[in-house]
């Protein structure tokens, strides 16, 4: 059952993401011609040329080709399953979904530039500023979070539900979420920062929109507040223990498994939870969140049999 929701749910969020990015697979030759280009900017796909529409036209492909290189689209996931969990339809919490997934993905192309995390791979493939250069990359995590907000607050449901939606998702994202988080983050390079402060970092730029896409599935399903507050408890201990399996993947992880550099903790001499604490007592972390994650799911009984699974999953990942 885990196995096949999570296919359907998959399926789902590509289905929706192809109407909206142009499906377009870049081979490694387009990726180096792109490259090659005169000031990197993008390629251009058949969707008209006339001057009017060459902005749109950049930006479409800028931010298709890391929505296409999608990862294991986690919070999406989340969203819509916890809408489920609550009675509501997964299909009506999708743009919830969507907007999220579009905020993750604009954190990714920015978390790579130079200036943040300076990392030329992601996925597997070169990062968005490395096909698209630096600028057209910005643009696109700028353009991906505005259109996050727009396929939220333009879907048919009801407005009290979209703007609560809306809300979460922005608080999440912002000054006192994720961006807080990757200030934090920044600043713990070069520096021995404590376990409390690299704790306080990671709720805010990996937790904060995990459990955004919960609670939202929650307000989508017309969850009660004993619900959104099982979510949040369960994507507080998913998301740490999601951060701290990063960290133990840096030291042990292979680039080519993880489509990512590793050791970039260590070359920016960044302090991690492996650093502070050693593999042994992170990977114990890992173990208790996990339990945690499973136990604030007592409410839902039976019916938490997915994301019990999904926890499981997430903690002995090797990507």
């Amino acid at each position: 059952m885990p196995d096949t929701r999570m296919a359907a749910y998959a399926a789902m969020i590509k289905e929706a993401l192809d109407k909206i990015f142009p499906t377009v697979t870049f081979t490694n030759a387009e990726i180096d011609a792109l490259r090659a280009e005169v000031g990197a900017t993008a390629l251009r796909w058949t969707m008209g040329t006339d001057a009017d529409s060459f902005g749109r036209r950049e930006m479409l492909s800028a931010m298709g080709y890391s929505i296409a290189n999608g990862g294991k689209r986690i919070r999406p996931i989340l969203t819509l399953e916890f809408c489920r969990l609550c009675g509501g339809d997964p299909q009506a919490a999708l743009p919830f979904a969507l907007a999220v997934e579009m905020v993750h993905t604009y954190s990714l192309i920015h978390d790579d530039l130079p200036c943040m995390d300076d990392d030329d791979l992601r996925r597997g493939k070169p990062s968005n500023h490395v096909v698209f250069g630096e600028a057209n990359a910005l643009l696109a995590g700028d353009a991906l979070l505005t259109l996050a907000f727009e396929t939220a607050l333009s879907s048919d449901r009801d407005p009290a539900v979209k703007a609560e939606a809306a809300l979460l998702l922005a608080r999440a994202a912002g000054y006192e979420g994720m961006i807080a988080g990757q200030v934090m983050d920044l600043r713990n390079e070069g520096r021995s920062a404590t376990l409390e402060e690299v704790a306080a970092t990671d709720r805010r730029k990996t937790g904060a929109l995990i459990c955004a896409a919960c609670e939202i599935g929650c307000v989508a399903g017309g969850g009660s507040s004993a619900q959104r507050a099982a979510a949040r408890d369960y994507a507080q201990a998913l998301g740490l223990a999601f951060q701290i399996v990063d960290d133990i993947l840096d030291v042990t992880g292979d680039a080519a498994t993880l489509g990512k550099p590793i050791g970039s903790d260590a070359a920016n001499q960044k302090s991690t939870y492996v650093s502070l604490l050693g593999l042994a007592r992170s990977r114990a972390m890992v173990d208790d969140l996990t339990l945690q994650a499973e136990d604030a799911l007592k409410i839902f009984g039976s019916e938490s049999e997915f994301l019990v699974a999904l926890a499981r999953r997430l903690a002995a990942r090797t990507n």
